[in-house]
């Protein structure tokens, strides 16, 4: 599901390639991809373990090395490709926002199928309810019908957030107040407000729970996220009356 999301994200990349709104060619988009290949899975591997299992990594630190035995953070891969995308624009000296902006819309399909991979696996489900379209899991052990929350994720994460960003885009640019870094608050601000309300729908890691009262550890993450993207904005802003629109 990743490379399938890769193969995708690839695609819109390189339709804003084509619309002139970041400085990259084909050999270009092919290089940040690896960036981001790296930065995907060191950033979401080290936070899973510092964040979600700590005590487990302290004790078994080569474990870490094992992902193929599951142990991603989300939150942790968003930081890890920020990273490797700012050092990407710097070392090709191009603009880091047009960058994160590709970044931003390119990734929603990847959150899609990566769900649907959750799905599949039948791992990440949600909490017990008894709305008509539960289901009960073969990998829960207490055999409970639970909410499918990967595909409220994949929906909501995956469409709803694409086909939002595409809109903010494509208005933006056509009305003229389109700037680099819109997309980027956007995403941020999106995914966490999405991410902190379906989390109430999704079962805590068994070796983590409830954090802190009714909240998880995705929902205290997803709020760093908003107000992350809340300073963008407001970056973002200050920038509209210091340069230009982008075409």
């Amino acid at each position: 599901m990743y490379v399938v999301g890769y193969v995708v994200g690839y695609r819109v990349a390189r339709g804003r390639i084509t619309r002139g709104l970041v400085s990259l060619d084909k050999a270009g988009l092919d290089s940040l991809v690896g960036y981001l290949v790296v930065g995907m899975l060191v950033g979401a591997r080290l936070t899973y373990a510092l964040v979600y299992d700590r005590t487990h990594y302290l004790n078994a630190p080569l474990d870490i090395l094992k992902i193929w035995r599951g142990g991603l953070s989300f939150h942790g891969a968003v930081v890890g490709m920020t990273l490797a995308s700012a050092l990407f624009a710097r070392v090709r000296r191009i603009q880091f926002w047009s960058v994160a902006d590709t970044l931003a819309l390119a990734g929603t399909p990847g959150l899609f199928f990566g769900r649907i991979g959750n799905f599949i696996n039948a791992e990440l489900y949600g909490r017990p309810s008894g709305v008509p379209w539960a289901m009960i899991f073969p990998t829960d052990p207490l055999r409970l019908s639970r909410h499918p929350s990967q595909l409220y994720e994949a929906f909501a994460e995956g469409i709803l957030l694409f086909f939002t960003l595409r809109w903010i885009e494509r208005r933006g640019v056509r009305c003229g107040w389109y700037r680099p870094g819109l997309l980027t608050g956007a995403f941020l601000v999106g995914y966490g407000a999405i991410r902190f309300l379906l989390e109430f729908t999704r079962q805590p890691d068994a070796q983590l729970g409830l954090v802190l009262g009714r909240f998880s550890m995705g929902q205290l993450l997803s709020t760093i996220m908003m107000l992350a993207g809340a300073v963008v904005f407001v970056t973002t802003r200050v920038r509209w009356y210091r340069q230009p629109p982008t075409a």
